[in-house]
């Protein structure tokens, strides 16, 4: 069992979930860096809200990544972004091993971890209307008909989702998965605390992270080029970006 799993109540484990724990390779460099900053970096799974300025020694906007993969999107956003506060969602061992090595690597302050199902996490430990933004990028399609069950981006969740933002917050979607994209846009259209950007969702950080990050710096609605962004367009796969931000109506 995943240690990430060790964590997740019985009941839930027995429920359906949006992900599956596959075995893959946890390289040394990986299980080091794990092992190492984990203590560091990463938080336990509490039954209460997260304290931000606490957890991060300071006030800042917070971002909220959920399902990072390997974590290459999140250190380069967090490069970026040295103004904002990052929070990433995985419950895959080496992926968090791989983005804890580039945060060391990198030297980042204001980026922390969490190992475990998203659901679960967003419901106790974020706090609402605390959020400057939530990033769910390529998220796993479950392409059959009979496993869409087992999608993240259900009208439940996206509406948690929405009352974790605060007003003005952004929430940025994105798949190559055409039929997921039309899913996601249903559900946000039924959400009545989310708005469609009006900014071209499709803006991306293009420019190689090893020029200065100050000079692409990073803002909500933005962000750099996946690993299952780029291995969707080898396949032909069209990118859909949405865009949502979090409005009350009489302000809107």
């Amino acid at each position: 069992m995943n240690r990430a799993d060790e964590r997740v109540p019985e009941a839930h484990r027995r429920g359906i979930r949006s992900y599956v724990l596959r075995r893959s390779h946890f390289s040394p460099a990986q299980r080091d860096a794990w092992t190492r900053l984990m203590p560091r970096f990463g938080l336990p799974v509490q039954p209460a809200p997260l304290d931000y300025a606490r957890v991060f020694g300071r006030s800042a906007p917070v971002v909220l990544e959920i399902g990072f993969g390997m974590g290459d999107t999140t250190i380069d956003i967090a490069r970026r972004a040295p103004g904002f506060d990052f929070i990433g969602i995985e419950v895959h061992t080496p992926g968090v091993g791989a983005l804890l090595k580039q945060v060391e690597q990198y030297g980042l302050t204001n980026l922390r971890v969490i190992e475990h199902d998203a659901r679960p996490v967003v419901e106790t430990m974020i706090a609402p209307d605390s959020l400057t933004a939530i990033h769910v990028f390529f998220p796993d399609p479950w392409p059959k008909a009979r496993h869409h069950k087992r999608r993240l981006l259900d009208d439940a969740f996206v509406n948690l989702l929405a009352s974790r933002l605060v007003d003005g917050g952004t929430l940025h979607l994105a798949t190559d998965w055409p039929d997921y994209a039309r899913q996601m846009a249903e559900v946000l259209g039924r959400i009545p605390a989310l708005v469609p950007c009006q900014d071209d969702p499709a803006q991306r950080i293009l420019t190689p992270i090893d020029q200065d990050p100050a000079d692409t710096p990073w803002r909500p609605g933005r962000r750099p080029m996946t690993r299952f962004e780029q291995r969707g367009l080898r396949l032909g796969n069209p990118i859909s970006d949405l865009v949502s931000i979090r409005c009350h109506r009489a302000t809107c």
